[in-house]
């Protein structure tokens, strides 16, 4: 009897370890991180995210952790569900030490402070997203080691200082979303030869575009509006021939506009507010179904090559001559929406007096160098003047 409870017992050993191993028990170096990680952080009111952080349990079966073998490879911080209150505290630099983490996402919500320095630990990270929060202070440099990175997006924050050379220098990137913080010194070059979208929106970065290949051909997606760039553009952009969406508006950039940008294939094409000066004369009818030049310092005659262009807002430059028959008509049959050519130096448009224009499309002519044959609605900062004093039309010689 007490060999055969002896065999019994061992058999049960046997077992119990078997069923123990096949699930296997986190790493405790990631167990304590998350310990730590979860001391850092809480639920605003009325998210419930760490509800089911119970540490008495299997960890990998927590909300947003998943888990390969024994290690954590991907942490998604908050409730990803629309409208959910997020998260508030900080991030632990105990996050470094998840060594096998390749995603870290964070929900919008309220956690503040600094970005961990120890996330130049993850050397396996490829998605990295802590949006639309309140964390400050810099762009660690060290994010430069995570050569394996292709989403880095840290948008909607309150950081500040420069975008570090390393992290442009980062080979694999793909996405690079920074809008909306407070940024400042200039655009680092970007080596990574699958770049395709880049956003650096409202910021306060300033200076130059890089100059060739600072700006890879790969980019699609250009946004570096509401900054304090400045100088000519032409050589930068040129050789971006795969762009769908480019927005440079509400800058100080100089110079000519590069002719391939009215060539290629994007929807939308804003660089209003800036400083651009010179003619603009497309080669071929643009095909871009939005197109806004306005409050720049453009000069020359209206190209009809604008003729095939949905939305076009030329206004406030310095456009002079005869506004073309082919916009007119193109507008009187609907396909222009809207025409906004006030504020410059045009002399004349040929159109019937008592046409009625479409009720789709808005034609605001004011304070150019005519007597407007048509009365039409402008908006509200075109003023109430509704041609140029005689004197601006004699001196200006475009």
């Amino acid at each position: 009897m007490r060999r055969g409870n002896g065999c019994t017992t061992m058999v049960l050993i046997v077992v119990l370890q078997c069923g123990f191993l096949a699930h296997a028990v986190l790493n405790p170096v990631d167990f304590l991180a998350l310990q730590s990680i979860r001391k850092s952080l809480a639920d605003l009111p009325g998210s419930n995210y760490f509800s089911s952080w119970d540490f008495t349990s299997d960890p990998c079966n927590f909300a947003g952790l998943y888990c390969d073998g024994d290690r954590v490879v991907a942490l998604n911080l908050g409730d990803p569900q629309a409208g959910s209150p997020g998260l508030t505290g900080r991030l632990h630099p105990a996050i470094g030490r998840l060594s096998a983490l390749a995603e870290l996402t964070l929900v919008p919500g309220r956690v503040v402070g600094s970005l961990p320095h120890s996330l130049s630990q993850l050397k396996y990270l490829r998605f990295l997203a802590l949006s639309r929060n309140f964390i400050s202070g810099v762009i660690p440099a060290g994010l430069g080691q995570l050569r394996g990175l292709t989403t880095l997006d840290l948008s909607f924050n309150q950081l500040a200082g420069n975008i570090p050379l390393s992290v442009g220098a980062l080979p694999a990137l793909s996405n690079v979303i920074l809008s909306h913080n407070r940024l400042n010194g200039s655009i680092p070059a970007f080596v990574s030869q699958s770049l395709a979208r880049l956003d650096l929106k409202h910021n306060n970065l300033s200076g130059w575009l890089p100059p060739p290949p600072g700006l890879p051909p790969s980019i699609q997606y250009l946004s570096l509006s509401s900054n304090r760039l400045s100088g000519p553009v032409d050589r930068a952009l040129s050789p971006l021939n795969q762009l769908n969406y480019i927005d440079l508006s509400m800058n100080q950039f100089t110079g000519f506009i590069p002719v391939n940008l009215f060539a290629s294939s994007i929807t939308n094409l804003q660089l209003q507010r800036n400083q651009f000066s010179g003619p603009v004369q497309p080669v071929n009818p643009v095909t871009i179904s939005s197109v806004d030049l306005s409050y720049n310092r453009l000069w020359g005659e209206i190209s009809p090559m604008f003729s095939t262009v949905q939305n076009l807002y030329l206004n406030n430059n310095r456009f002079t001559g005869q506004v073309p028959a082919t916009l007119v008509d193109r507008l009187l049959d609907s396909s222009i929406q809207t025409l906004y050519l006030q504020h410059n130096y045009l002399s004349g448009i040929e159109i019937n007096p008592t046409v009625e224009i479409p009720l789709s499309s808005s034609l605001c002519l004011q304070y150019n160098c005519m007597v407007l044959p048509v009365q039409t609605p402008c908006p509200l900062k075109a003023g109430s003047a509704k041609s140029r004093p005689t004197s601006q039309c004699i001196q200006w010689k475009g």
